[in-house]
């Protein structure tokens, strides 16, 4: 309960809401669970007449089962390419445009793993481009 607080006081403060959380479990522990996140982009102008967008992972946060192998399906559908990786692990990866790029992976241990756009790491590029897998 704790660590739920607490994922949900960053995602406020980020301003992510979670209107209806559902858990997404595969029927049996040995059938494969497959996430599908997309790449997108918001844009809008300053009153000033400035330009400014921001690349996003969508969904912005996951929740994946602790020990189960997942699939974690990225398509390209704003940006050139989105090199990532995920922390905590050894994953890496590059999403490009019109291409899915499938990466699988298992977590051990419960916690919250970030997944970060390194073209898109702070402000400056349009960021930050990270996401949120949530293990429980």
């Amino acid at each position: 309960m704790k660590k739920m607080l607490i994922v949900t006081v960053v995602c406020f403060m980020m301003g992510i809401q979670f209107l209806n959380v559902e858990e997404v479990t595969a029927a049996k522990k040995d059938e494969k669970l497959v996430i599908h996140i997309i790449t997108t982009e918001f844009e809008t102008e300053t009153d000033d007449g400035k330009e400014i967008e921001v690349y996003r992972w969508d969904p912005g946060t996951v929740f994946v089962p602790k020990g189960q192998e997942v699939t974690l399906s990225f398509f390209g559908v704003k940006g050139k390419e989105h090199p990532f990786y995920i922390e905590g692990t050894d994953v890496k990866g590059n999403v490009k445009k019109g291409e899915e790029t499938m990466i699988n992976v298992r977590f051990d241990k419960t916690g919250i793993y970030r997944i970060v756009c390194t073209a898109h790491e702070t402000i400056d590029q349009n960021g930050p481009m990270i996401g949120y897998i949530v293990v429980k």
